[in-house]
């Protein structure tokens, strides 16, 4: 039996406080893989494989030359190991960085890694995880470094997960590249996910050579997107997550530090929240409709102080979005302008860009230009909830009625037809009045479905999987607000303290759905899904809650009641007669 991974704690400074951070053994390194191979499933619950140090330079692929295990100190003394990637034949590049706890090379037998709904071979083997691909930014003119953070493979230190530690060693990094031979100093960040995720945190330390970044799909807040995502405790995912960090020392274990700092306002959260307003030089940010990521993404985009931001908003799914050929050209015209310096006419690039999603496979509109996100002609318009005969309306409901559900097992709907097209894009919220019956908590999850004009459900297919649409998350006894963060159409938690629910109390809770765009054609329903679990079917991503759930959960609606959905409407761009432009 493997001897489990160990734990300590330490004292970190964070916003010029010490904190007590619970830190775990990262998974441990095996350096040779034939004894890797041999390892036992005990073993492989703690080790992983990582290449030996093995500091040299060789050609990667024809024209491509690799600096492996490059060692670069940081500004504390710690020595972090890079590999870069460059051109063979140009004197002076410009630099790509993907900054991650992923590995910065794959082990051997890559030649079976594939990346979901990427075809093989797209992706070169020099790729980092959700990474730019060297095989494809060498052959135009950068180079792209690989970067083992802090205390990941060979670095030496602790790994701090996305915080300030983080960000001043990235600060450092980009610093010393700029500085090198090889080196044009102009440097970007950029990749998907986790290596988005970093993004925030580097630029916001404002690197002088940090030219422009990049972040596709990214949490920008670990702890109302992922760890406690509407007060709910949702610890397995980044649990699993964790085991992708192989090093010789210790990690920030999030999942720990989220048990032992349940609420939001304390030095170690605020540690790991980026300086948005520092943020200033060109920034690219995509968002997917249907990923854990796009809150985070929006938020980001809405929140940097750069007059130079873009956002694209898709319904595909992150790795086919990133390395799809349009949106890599796409990609190369803004490095091009920033780090090149060249005059190819990125700034008429519209600020934001969507897609209208319709139904399964389809796209309502594709890439379609706006100015602003949210859309500056959305109309908020309220559907009243109505428990009577389980509908909505368009006008306020006199009559109180309520209906319930048994909290673990069931769910309840309200639907409500639409007499004419109508686009939804931007934020919904749902403000319930809510009783527990048998408890003194409830934890809600909400899904906003399309249903056809016969009632059939229409989902957004993702890799052949049905996506429900745009969802939302409540724990009840975290239903108090931050007045600063919420606005009318984005209620936003405060997750500083719980507050329970009495026998027979009535509460009204205010739900922040995530931002989407869909159409619904005429004749075509909406629907509020309400339940006290997750409902997903057959999806790929293993994501799940703690809930805290007993007997039945009832929602009042009607009279003093006002349950109601709010959702964004958007009017045509243009309308005359029976020709509508959106």
């Amino acid at each position: 039996m493997a001897e489990p991974l160990k734990k300590k704690v330490k004292a970190v400074e964070m916003n010029g406080e010490m904190v007590d951070v619970v830190f775990t053994e990262m998974m441990r390194p095996v350096e040779d893989m034939e004894t890797f191979e041999k390892l036992g499933p005990d073993d492989r619950e703690v080790c992983k494989y990582l290449p030996p140090l093995n500091t040299r330079t060789y050609v990667a692929e024809e024209g491509i030359i690799c600096m492996q295990d490059v060692p670069v100190k940081m500004r504390d003394g710690v020595t972090i190991y890079v590999d870069i990637y460059k051109p063979e034949h140009i004197e002076k590049v410009p630099l790509i960085v993907s900054w991650s706890f992923y590995g910065k090379r794959p082990f051997d037998g890559q030649s079976e890694w594939q990346i979901m709904g990427v075809p093989p071979a797209t992706v070169s083997n020099m790729s980092k995880f959700e990474s730019s691909d060297p095989g494809y930014w060498c052959r135009r003119g950068y180079a792209v470094a690989n970067v083992d953070p802090r205390g990941i493979g060979h670095s030496e230190g602790d790994f701090m997960q996305f915080c300030t530690q983080d960000g001043r060693d990235g600060y450092d990094f980009i610093e010393w590249a700029a500085q090198q031979t090889w080196c044009t100093g102009r440097v970007a960040l950029s990749g998907n996910s986790c290596v988005a995720m970093t993004q925030w945190r580097i630029a916001s330390q404002c690197p002088p050579h940090l030219c422009c970044i990049a972040p596709w799909e990214g949490t920008s807040d670990m702890y109302r997107e992922s760890l406690y995502e509407g007060g709910i405790p949702a610890h397995t995912f980044v649990g699993m997550v964790l085991r992708d960090a192989v090093g010789y020392n210790y990690i920030d274990n999030t999942v720990l530090n989220a048990e032992k700092y349940p609420f939001i306002n304390c030095a170690y959260w605020k540690d790991k929240d980026p300086d948005w307003k520092k943020i200033k030089i060109p920034v690219y940010v995509t968002a997917c409709w249907n990923h854990f990521h796009l809150r985070g993404s929006i938020n980001g985009f809405r929140k940097i102080r750069s007059s130079k931001k873009w956002l694209r908003a898709h319904r595909n799914f992150e790795w086919p979005d990133a390395y799809n050929n349009k949106y890599l050209t796409d990609l190369e015209k803004f490095f091009d302008r920033y780090l090149k310096l060249e005059r190819n006419g990125w700034e008429l690039t519209p600020k934001v860009r969507i897609e209208v999603q319709d139904a399964y496979d389809f796209d309502y509109q594709t890439d379609r230009p706006e100015e602003a996100f949210p859309l500056k002609r959305t109309k908020y318009e309220k559907l009243y909830l109505d428990a009577s005969d389980m509908s909505m309306k368009a006008a306020p409901v006199e009559a109180e009625a309520k209906t319930s559900y048994e909290s673990n097992t069931q769910e309840v709907c309200f639907d409500y037809r639409f007499e004419e097209d109508t686009e939804l894009t931007g934020y919904m919220k749902l403000r319930l009045w809510v009783e527990a019956d048998g408890h003194d908590d409830m934890d809600l999850f909400i899904n906003v479905q399309k249903l056809s004009t016969t009632g059939e459900w229409l989902p957004i297919t993702l890799f052949g999987e049905p996506h429900p649409g745009a969802w939302g998350k409540m724990r009840v006894s975290r239903r108090k607000l931050d007045e600063k963060l919420s606005t009318d159409y984005n209620p936003v938690q405060a997750h500083t303290c719980d507050e329970k629910l009495s026998p027979g109390e009535i509460v009204p809770v205010d739900i922040e759905i995530v931002p989407t765009s869909r159409i619904w054609h005429k004749g075509q329903q909406i629907r509020v899904q309400v339940s006290g679990r997750y409902i997903r079917e057959d999806w790929f991503e293993p994501l799940c809650w703690d809930t805290d759930n007993k007997g039945n959960h009832i929602i009042h609606t009607g009279g003093k009641y006002d349950s109601f959905l709010q959702i964004p409407v958007i009017p045509p761009k243009y309308q005359d007669g029976d020709y509508i432009y959106r």
